[in-house]
Order: C-alpha cells, then sequence, then structure tokens
C-alpha cells in the first residue's frame, strides 16, 4: 500500500465550479456525503436516486446547509435496465454534459432476488445497472477538463469470483458471496474501462474507490436474520462515520494526481478506516481475460454497446 497524502479530507477538494456530477445512489450513506462535498465545492450535482421523495428530502437537507447548492433529482433504479436507459434519456433532455459519474450506488447481502430482466438483485443493482449506465453516458463526458468514471467496490471484492454457471444463484445462493461477486465485478469493470479507453485514446479516467468499513444502511437495510443482528451490533462499534468513508471516492474523482486505473481505499489496518491512499485489488482482478468475458456478458446481459474494443 501507497501513501499518497496525510489526511486527505473534503477541505482538500479542488474548486469544482463548472463541473457536472452524477452520483447514484445520492440519498443516503455515502452517496449523501459525496453530493455534500461536491455542491459544497461548486458543482452541479445530479442525485440519481430509486426514490424521489427520499432524492429531494436528501437535497433539501443539503440546501439547509448550502443555499446555492445546484442540486437536481432524478430517479434511477439501477436494478431495472428499463429505469436505467429513461434516465439517461433524461439527461439528453436536459442537455446536460457529464464531468463526473460516481458508481456509488448499491445494495448488500438481501435474500436471492430477481431483477425485472431477471438478474440476481445484487449482480443487476452493484454492476449490470452501472456498467448500462456508464456506456450509456460515456458519449456526454468531455474527452478534456480531466472528465472521470469513479466505480465503488468494497474490500470484500477479494473474497469475490464471477459465477458464470450460476450468475442468478439458482443452484445455490449465498447472500455474502454474491455481494462479493458483485464487489469482484465492480473492480474488472473498472480496471478493463480503463485499458479500453486508453486503447481507443479516450482521454477520461477511470478510477476505482472502495469506503473501508463505514457506518450505512447498507449494513441494515439489506441482511436479514442473525445477519442484520451483528450488522446492528457491530457496525457503530467497529466503522468509520459515512462523511469519513466517502473521502476515498472523493479523492478518487477530485484530487489532481489521481491517474486512472489507481484503486483509492483507507490507509488503516486491513484497509478498515482511514484516510485515502493507493491500494491494491486483489490479484485476480488484475486478469485482463477474465475481465474481457465479463465485459462481453455484461454487453450481452444489457444491450448495452461501449463502442470500445478490446486493448491489445
Amino acid at each position: 500500500m501507497t501513501k499518497t497524502q496525510d489526511r486527505w479530507t473534503a477541505d482538500s477538494i479542488p474548486d469544482q465550479s463548472g463541473r457536472t456530477a452524477i452520483v447514484t445512489g445520492a440519498n443516503s450513506g455515502l452517496g449523501f456525503e459525496t453530493t455534500k462535498a461536491l455542491a459544497a465545492h461548486g458543482a452541479r450535482v445530479v442525485l440519481a436516486v430509486r426514490n424521489e421523495a427520499k432524492g429531494q428530502a436528501a437535497a433539501d437537507a443539503i440546501r439547509a446547509g448550502q443555499r446555492d447548492a445546484d442540486l437536481r433529482v432524478r430517479r434511477l433504479d439501477l436494478a431495472d435496465l428499463d429505469s436505467v436507459r429513461s434516465f439517461v434519456d433524461g439527461l439528453r433532455g436536459d442537455g446536460l454534459a457529464v464531468d463526473l459519474l460516481i458508481n456509488n450506488a448499491g445494495v448488500m447481502m438481501p435474500p436471492r432476488i430477481l431483477s425485472p430482466q431477471g438478474h440476481e438483485s445484487q449482480f443487476a443493482g452493484n454492476h449490470l445497472g452501472h456498467f448500462a449506465l456508464t456506456g450509456l453516458v460515456l458519449d456526454l463526458l468531455p474527452a478534456y477538463a480531466d472528465a472521470r468514471v469513479v466505480t465503488v467496490s468494497s474490500s470484500l471484492h477479494r473474497r469475490g469470483h464471477i459465477h458464470f454457471d450460476d450468475l442468478t444463484g439458482a443452484r445455490g445462493y449465498s447472500p455474502s458471496a454474491f455481494y462479493a461477486q458483485s464487489k469482484f465485478a465492480n473492480v474488472l469493470f473498472g480496471l478493463e474501462l480503463d485499458r479500453r479507453l486508453r486503447a481507443a485514446g479516450r482521454d477520461i479516467k477511470s478510477v476505482l474507490a472502495h469506503p473501508g468499513y463505514s457506518a450505512t444502511n447498507l449494513q441494515t437495510t439489506g441482511p436479514t436474520g442473525l445477519l442484520n443482528l451483528v450488522m446492528r451490533i457491530g457496525t457503530p462499534i467497529m466503522a468509520q462515520p459515512a462523511d469519513r468513508g466517502a473521502l476515498d471516492q472523493l479523492y478518487a474523482a477530485t484530487e489532481p494526481t489521481v491517474h486512472s486505473g489507481q484503486f483509492i481505499g483507507p490507509d488503516g489496518p486491513f484497509e478498515g478506516r482511514g484516510y485515502p491512499t493507493i491500494v491494491q485489488p486483489v490479484e485476480s482482478a488484475k486478469d485482463p481475460e477474465l475481465a474481457r468475458r465479463l465485459w462481453t456478458l455484461s454487453e450481452e446481459l444489457t444491450g448495452v454497446d461501449f463502442h470500445l474494443p478490446p486493448a491489445p
């Protein structure tokens, strides 16, 4: 693990005036803290949320402390590919250019549920929805002015692998294993996007981040039974606050020294908490052949073609 900078905080964010950011899952947790920090530094932020009422309440809460915050609430259900397309159609209708896409939203360890298109909910919402969203907005990102795609994974990606022979969990489902699969997919996607953008000569950065163990509603809204109880007891004791956890994706999104293909996470023991630093993904996530296989499958499952050929 390589230190990037001591105690980088939200105060370190450069001026974001004139930039437009999309933050998925912006109404709570890491997404809310990320939105609040970007708006405080001048960015226009699109709050991409599944529940518009909750999104509006989040926007109102931010404006209570930042009267001039430029915020727009838009509905987006990442587990539903039709919703993803409708969201992007709305962006185009508004004539919005996008400088920054933060793929933050997630679902964590629910019972086995299938999306409207028949995909396992964690793979659908955490990976396929963000894959489709990125592909559909890619042409809205300018080939200048430090455009970035930040994909938020988890340290639990280290336990993941892709169940190519049982993506829906029909033959065997574990909430934690399929969560790890979706977060592993995030890393494969972010690194492969970097490779393809470089090969195509596109001046857009693909950066990964993870928040360590941070206190959000993910730990209690997804898991059920004993796991839910463990999360409710352990999270307040062991986790860092959401505003600290959001620093890693804010660093990935705004720090001028960040390079495409980097992975940003906490600098503390086991990457569980701390301040942003450059971390390394699990070795298997660096496999370009595995990433290409997932990419091809993801294009087939979503119907979204990035028009980016594989890197040689």
